[in-house]
């Protein structure tokens, strides 16, 4: 009897093993809620490039945005969960939440967290065509001065663009009219065009602008200054301390995927992040390498949401 019980456990086991030696047997999709030009984007897209080259297989980008990052996700809470869907989230969904009331997914329930990807500083950026400030001094001054005058745009409602804007309007006593977008690359478009005045933005979406001169900034919203970006003040430093908010990416399973699978592509990622073309890539966005086990990137997601929710309270951020 105990002998069959242990064939039958194996037999069970069996497509399993045969799974983890042979995935991937096929192209590999990571689903991205945002459109193209965005910090989702600007991290998955180099890690979709290295991960093809290590799992000799095509891995593709995917981008499905709106409703602040939202309906991406929810795509990919319901995506198969055989071992060839993959969903790039960050920051925004730990907010989202607190921020939305009918949400048909769980963060929480409907994933398995693989990895943390990123985790690069927001930053205070504005057309300096439209906004008469040199520094965040100045442009704290002026905004006091003329509250309502300018707008900000964000990668949607809910968004860590979305919150950081409305701490710094409730520490520093100013207001100033958010715009919220479909995501950062279409936010930034509009910034560079003129069309807004200014953004809170993660630094992976800004950095290639700002070397570009097609934006300024003014600070970044960290304790310290961040990698790549030497020059660049803290909001302390610049004159509004206590202003810190950081973001970051993460790499989520659809719930039931394959557990040899995840830890597959778990120690995939460690590997990229580890290579001598993504440290590079990261230095360039202003991101420093995460160093963060699989487990720990999970609690750290849970922190994360009651974080936000506590934040969300405080700030009396409603859904517009």
């Amino acid at each position: 009897m105990n002998t069959r019980r242990i064939f039958l456990a194996a037999a069970f086991l069996l497509p399993f093993s045969a799974l983890a030696q042979s995935w991937p047997a096929k192209p590999v999709t990571f689903i991205v809620p945002f459109p193209a030009g965005g910090g989702t984007d600007a991290f998955a897209r180099p890690l979709a490039a290295q991960l093809t080259k290590q799992l000799g297989r095509q891995v593709v980008i995917d981008n499905r945005g709106g409703a602040g990052g939202t309906l991406g996700a929810g795509i990919a809470a319901k995506a198969a969960p055989d071992g060839y869907t993959f969903f790039i989230g960050g920051a925004h969904h730990a907010i989202a939440p607190s921020i939305y009331p009918k949400l048909d997914y769980d963060i929480q329930r409907d994933f398995t967290p693989i990895a943390l990807v990123a985790t690069p500083p927001q930053v205070i950026v504005v057309n300096p065509q439209k906004v008469p400030a040199t520094d965040l001094k100045s442009f704290v001054e002026y905004v006091k001065k003329n509250p309502g005058k300018l707008n900000y745009g964000s990668a949607g409602n809910g968004t860590s663009h979305h919150l950081a804007g409305e701490l710094f309007k409730m520490q520093t006593r100013t207001f100033i009219t958010h715009i919220p977008y479909r995501g950062a690359g279409p936010a930034l478009q509009d910034l560079i065009a003129g069309q807004v005045d200014m953004m809170f933005d993660g630094l992976g979406s800004s950095a290639p602008h700002l070397k570009g001169g097609r934006i300024k900034a003014l600070a970044v919203a960290s304790a310290t200054r961040a990698p790549g970006f030497p020059d660049l003040p803290t909001a302390a430093e610049a004159g509004v301390p206590g202003y810190e908010v950081s973001t970051w990416y993460g790499m989520w399973a659809p719930k039931g995927t394959p557990p040899e699978v995840v830890d597959r592509m778990a120690a995939e990622v460690q590997k990229a992040l580890a290579s001598p073309e993504l440290k590079a890539a990261w230095n360039n966005s202003g991101s420093d390498i995460p160093q963060l086990t699989q487990a720990k990137f999970g609690a750290m997601v849970d922190a994360e949401i009651k974080r936000w929710a506590d934040v969300v309270k405080a700030a009396g951020v409603k859904l517009e």
